[in-house]
């Protein structure tokens, strides 16, 4: 009789030892069905979403290496940079991503006057922000002059499609906006490398956006 107890204890007590293996091994399958079900959730957004009427839609064909056509799976930051030619225009720019030889580009462009052209489908990479395009939405703003400073017109659109962007893609103004400077170290956006008080504003400003769309819309925070 003692041999079969013994015996059965040991198997209870291996049975409640496979209880907290099997539960490690059933949480993590849980979120990874759910990180796939976000990165499928985002990857219809970015594919379906409807711009705002005041977004120009100019995209640039596909040519190499500033549009290579490669698909963008999901969005985890909205990568801010200044085009770094005072006074050039958003269409200026816009035409020169589209050459043939052209290395760089970006999803957006926002002009002197506030105007907003798309260059890359949202579901695509650009070529902007490094080792960061595989992730990130990337905006290229005009400056008037060698301070990098945006002017009032140019920062209205900025903040109403980062709102826009955040809004639709879930993301957080203040942890998921972030300056060129912050992939690779360059000086870009000048102005906000150089003037953090104006960055953290900017940002500050995004979010009271999105606020003032929830609370006209209807919805609570």
């Amino acid at each position: 009789m003692y041999p079969q107890r013994t015996r059965a204890r040991a198997r209870s007590r291996r049975r409640r030892r496979r209880w907290p293996l099997f539960l490690l091994v059933f949480a993590i399958a849980l979120c990874a069905l759910g990180a796939s079900q976000l990165g499928f959730g985002q990857m219809h957004r970015l594919k379906t979403a409807d711009l705002p009427d005041w977004v120009d839609q100019q995209i640039i064909p596909v040519n190499g290496a500033a549009r290579r056509g490669e698909t963008m799976r999901r969005v985890t930051d909205i990568a801010i940079h200044y085009v770094g030619n005072p006074g050039t225009s958003a269409q200026a720019n816009r035409n020169y991503f589209a050459q043939p030889d052209t290395q760089v580009s970006a999803h957006f462009l926002i002009g002197l006057e506030g105007e907003v052209i798309q260059c890359i489908p949202l579901n695509e990479k650009s070529s902007a922000t490094n080792d960061r395009n595989r992730d990130t939405i990337s905006i290229e703003v005009c400056h008037p002059d060698d301070t990098g400073k945006f002017d009032d017109a140019t920062m209205e659109s900025l903040e109403a499609l980062v709102a826009w962007l955040c809004e639709t893609f879930s993301l957080d103004p203040d942890a998921d906006v972030i300056r060129h400077y912050d992939v690779t170290g360059k000086i870009c956006p000048k102005y906000y490398v150089e003037n953090e008080d104006a960055w953290l504003a900017f940002r500050q400003n995004v979010s009271a956006r999105i606020e003032e769309d929830k609370t006209a819309s209807g919805e609570t925070s």
